[in-house]
């Protein structure tokens, strides 16, 4: 069944708005020697994976300018509207907060993806992993190449990411049936902080296609789009322990 979401997010812009001028600070600190990316600061940018294996990480190229205008029109946050493509061993991922990657098939990283990414995920970047569908075998290999010393662990319902923006009362929602299995958000954690998220049998990307694309009902791209929304909001201010009520998680609004 899919789940539905409330809420209009209206009352915590401002916050989103400080949160890009953190990030824009942050970062230039990520990585001094990172190559410019075509992206004029402070733009909130995000970089899809280009990864090897021969899975095929470069399916539906609009699902993230689709969905940088949604959080730009929902947020009034500024963004670079264009894919901008990277390896995982680039020095330029620096250069991005949020990176996204999605497929069918087999994911694969060479030693050199590894280091690179662990460094850009340690030092305040953001992966968001979103299986299309056939990634979970090979993306739960690599992750614990990733992070041997951490576990992937299962996001509850409750948690900040499913409220930080939209009201998302079931947790994950539902956007296609593949296996008829219940959606579920599993991240990385590292010093309190989400580095690394991951969505399985929800296949929310996919609710950010063209229309055409899938078929997408209107109700279901529009809870894609508020999942989306969460999700970057997130990423955003997840480094900035101020913006977050210290007894219950959620977001401070005021």
């Amino acid at each position: 069944m899919r789940k539905k979401s409330t809420g209009t997010g209206a009352n915590i812009i401002p916050k989103c708005l400080s949160a890009l001028l953190i990030f824009s600070a942050a970062a230039a600190l990520l990585y001094e020697a990172a190559p410019s990316f075509a992206v004029s600061q402070p733009f909130f940018a995000a970089g899809r994976v280009k990864y090897k294996g021969g899975g095929d990480w470069y399916n539906d190229p609009e699902v993230l300018p689709n969905m940088l205008a949604e959080f730009e029109r929902r947020t009034g946050v500024r963004c670079h509207k264009k894919e901008v493509v990277v390896t995982p061993d680039q020095p330029g991922i620096f250069e991005l907060p949020f990176l996204y990657l999605t497929g069918h098939g087999n994911l694969k990283f060479e030693t050199a993806d590894i280091e690179n990414l662990r460094k850009y995920l340690l030092n305040g970047g953001f992966l968001y992993v979103d299986d299309d569908y056939g990634l979970n075998e090979s993306f739960r290999r690599e992750v614990k190449r990733l992070f041997p010393e951490y576990e992937l662990t299962k996001l509850p319902n409750d948690h900040p990411i499913f409220s930080c923006f939209y009201k998302f009362e079931e947790g994950l929602p539902k956007i296609h049936e593949h296996d008829a299995k219940a959606p579920e958000a599993f991240a990385v954690f590292h010093e309190n902080r989400i580095v690394l998220l991951y969505t399985y049998e929800s296949n929310i990307s996919d609710g950010w296609a063209d229309p055409k694309t899938h078929n997408d009902p209107e109700d279901i791209r529009e809870n894609a789009f508020k999942m989306g929304a969460n999700i970057l909001y997130y990423s955003l201010i997840s480094n900035q322990a101020e913006l977050f009520n210290d007894d219950t998680g959620e977001v401070n609004a005021n």
